[in-house]
């Protein structure tokens, strides 16, 4: 099992009861007690748990399905940078383009500057107002209308029935949980069909995603990996999890601190 997938099974742990125990986490996965040390050291470095002797406690104030916008731009904000750069070579004057809700998306959505003529198509409240602000206001902005979830998200019909009746060249998509065997995939289910149809509208879907997002197989798929054309990612991905995907076929560009590709 690789470190993404047994951290992300401690924190399903933590997400429904208050502690958990070194020796019955290496029990469960079957590794040794030493890996799970790291792996809550990893994770309590993070900020999303907290260490404690013999194991680790759920953070006060966690929430067990779907952190909210404010609580997750934190985490690896420095990864969400980097690919928010990257991600911005992509783009050209006069395009139009999808950009879902998310933090790693809020990052590119701020970097947009100097791109005159963009179109831009979102189901995100905050991505919405950092895009005209970093735009000078001379951005199109278009937004889906909807539903509204912890992660500032639009979602449900009315979001998903806006999206599918527009095209766009290039969709960004930032995601919950990428998996070998489950693609894409997201805790809610509203988000999950908005963000689908987000990435049916596109020419080409590229999705941004930090190194602590792969292993992840959450409730709701939102589509399968071979529908990607892009993944994004930061320095911190492991080179084991990098081959497998590259293995897969999918075409990962890993963003250095400077947001080039690495």
């Amino acid at each position: 099992m690789l470190a993404p997938e047994r951290r992300r099974y401690v924190l399903q742990e933590l997400s429904v009861r208050e502690t958990v125990r070194v020796s019955e986490v290496a029990q469960a996965l079957n590794v040794s007690e030493m890996t799970v040390r790291r792996d809550i050291e990893a994770l309590d470095g993070e900020g999303v748990l907290r260490k404690v002797h013999g194991g680790a406690t759920r953070l006060r104030g966690t929430q067990e399905a779907e952190p909210g916008f404010s609580v997750n731009l934190g985490r690896q904000r420095q990864a969400k940078l980097a690919i928010g750069r990257a991600a911005r070579e992509l783009l050209r004057p006069g395009a139009t383009i999808a950009i879902s809700a998310g933090t790693t998306t809020y990052c590119l959505a701020g970097l947009l500057a100097g791109l005159e003529g963009l179109t831009v198509v979102t189901n995100s409240l905050t991505g919405a107002d950092v895009a005209r602000r970093s735009t000078g206001g001379e951005a199109t902005v278009i937004m889906t209308g909807g539903e509204r979830t912890p992660s500032e998200a639009l979602v449900g019909p009315v979001a998903t029935a806006a999206i599918r009746s527009l095209h766009v060249d290039m969709c960004f998509l930032g995601v919950h949980g990428i998996h070998p065997d489950g693609g894409l995939s997201t805790p809610n289910l509203a988000e999950a069909d908005t963000n689908a149809a987000l990435a049916e509208s596109a020419d080409r879907l590229v999705v941004l995603a930090d190194h602590t997002k792969f292993g992840i197989r959450a409730l709701a798929p939102i589509v399968p990996l071979a529908a990607v054309d892009t993944l994004i990612t930061d320095a911190g991905i492991p080179d084991e999890v990098r081959s497998r995907y590259a293995e897969l076929g999918v075409n990962l560009l890993v963003a250095s601190e400077t947001g080039e590709p690495a």
